[in-house]
């Protein structure tokens, strides 16, 4: 999940700070208004997801935030965000916007019920969750957490990730007319224009692969988000490895 919580900016800029939340880490990054709110922020994040799974990577700024800001997204931040998946969580200003999967329309309702809830009536909340297709599971049960290899800095597949598709081609092709959404990744390494740049290239190569095994190009889409959806700490080796992925989305 992507939780993007932006203050209203001051008039010299307008920065943003964004947690993003997905294969088991919570990377809490941008800028925020003081050391305090970055406190709250990151305090509540381990209180909801446990601190190993938390890090941290929020700046300070001149930002200038509405009243009680902190303390409702302190309230956003809650247990009910654990339950939608590949989603998006914006509070720009006095207006939260909530996006992702959830399991079924009872959940969905309860989700944005208990963010609305937790608001004054100042704050404008937009519900933008979807119930999740079970075809989604067929795929990431396919994939099991492998990463797609390719040759460092290029967009070609090595060996082990050509295998990974073979697989997961089998598995498309069961799902009748779904379409699929290729999205690339990189690590924050290099400048960002160039790893958004190999992340599409890399997304394509994939959705080559895959037309080659035999799905419809036109149920395919592709989209590159280079550096800027990190799932591990982008300091160590091992979370820039994890950085560096394919993600696969089955739409309608």
């Amino acid at each position: 999940m992507l939780l993007s919580c932006a203050p209203w900016p001051s008039w010299a800029q307008s920065p943003e700070a964004a947690t993003v939340v997905g294969a088991g880490q919570v990377v809490a990054s941008g800028t925020v208004p003081d050391e305090a709110t970055r406190v709250a922020i990151l305090t509540r994040l381990r209180e909801v997801y446990g601190s190993d799974r938390v890090v941290d990577q929020l700046a300070l700024g001149p930002v200038v935030a509405p009243p009680q800001w902190s303390q409702y997204v302190h309230r956003l931040l809650g247990p009910q965000l654990k339950q939608v998946r590949h989603g998006q969580l914006v509070v720009q200003g006095q207006t939260v916007e909530l996006k992702g999967e959830v399991p079924n329309e009872l959940v969905r309702q309860e989700v944005v019920s208990q963010l609305a809830t937790s608001l004054n009536p100042t704050y404008t909340v937009r519900n933008g969750l979807r119930v999740a297709v079970r075809e989604q599971e067929v795929v990431d049960k396919t994939l099991a957490n492998r990463i797609i290899e390719f040759e460092p800095g290029s967009a070609v597949l090595r060996p082990e990730g050509a295998l990974i598709l073979d697989e997961l081609a089998k598995a498309l092709l069961t799902l009748g007319e779904r379409r699929v959404e290729v999205i690339g990744h990189t690590d924050a390494q290099g400048s960002r224009a160039s790893n958004v740049a190999l992340s599409l290239a890399r997304a394509q190569a994939v959705k080559s692969y895959l037309v080659g095994r035999g799905l419809d190009n036109e149920r395919i889409a592709t989209s590159g988000m280079g550096p800027d959806q990190p799932v591990a700490d982008n300091l160590t080796e091992q979370g820039r490895a994890r950085n560096r992925r394919i993600e696969f989305r089955v739409g309608s």
